[in-house]
């Protein structure tokens, strides 16, 4: 697999007590973890996939830290699978992924799992592992129990419905939370078109979306700053404890 570049707008919508509404529009990368891509020279700053910047970090590869976290929960892979990431990559050293995607295929190309991987903002890691039906149904999601604290609006409660379809020629991502104490809800959705990740598509999308990864992180804590304004509670933080496999 070659790897894709997917210009996208991301949106989040918050219904219940304060209603609130975000958008932004950036780019992400969809990689064979097996082979990530690595542009020449100085454009190196560009894009990048280091190993530190997903799951426990201490392992040689991403591969080996998503197969590190898969065996720690009975479900390794075996040889001769295939997995996609959906992510962000690191731009002139800086990167932040609120998710990333995995797409996990056995060597037969059936897909065996789905891991949603989280990161906050003080640079804690979650990761969610799901099943196939999370992907292969678009019009099905799965429902899993929030154990990670993201928003400092929203108590570690409730419950996601995740629908993440592998993309082809459309991303189309939706992540809703329900069922919280305090009655939000929040939908989250990702959408956009592929674009080819040769030098002339990366070149184009940085120039459209100058250092995406920081403009993520500001526009996070920028709309967090809005809410306080506005006088919505922040929740106690808990403390987190890593998973395993994630340590």
């Amino acid at each position: 697999m070659r790897p894709a570049l997917y210009e996208a707008e991301v949106r989040h919508v918050r219904s219940g007590g304060h209603r609130y509404a975000l958008r932004h529009r950036t780019y992400l990368w969809l990689v064979d973890l097996d082979e990530p891509p690595r542009l020449p020279g100085p454009l190196g700053v560009l894009a990048r996939f280091e190993a530190r910047d997903h799951f426990g970090g201490g392992l040689p590869t991403i591969r080996a830290g998503l197969d590190a976290f898969l065996r720690a929960r009975g479900a390794g892979l075996p040889p001769g699978s295939r997995v996609l990431m959906l992510a962000h990559a690191r731009v002139f050293g800086y990167v932040f992924n609120p998710l990333t995607v995995y797409w996990c295929h056995g060597p037969d190309g059936a897909l065996r799992q789905v891991v949603a991987e989280v990161h906050n903002t003080y640079g804690e890691r979650h990761c969610y592992l799901l099943g196939p039906e999370t992907a292969s149904d678009p019009d099905r999601a799965r429902r899993v129990p929030k154990e990670f604290h993201v928003s400092p609006f929203l108590e570690v409660d409730g419950e996601y419905r995740m629908r993440l379809p592998e993309p082809d020629g459309r991303l189309d991502l939706t992540v809703q939370l329900a069922g919280g104490a305090d009655g939000a809800r929040l939908t989250a959705t990702v959408r956009g078109g592929r674009r080819p990740a040769g030098l002339p598509g990366v070149l184009r999308a940085a120039l459209r979306h100058p250092w995406p990864t920081a403009a993520v992180a500001l526009a996070v804590r920028f709309h967090g700053v809005r809410l306080w304004l506005r006088g919505l509670p922040v929740a106690p933080r808990p403390r987190h404890v890593p998973q395993e496999g994630v340590k």
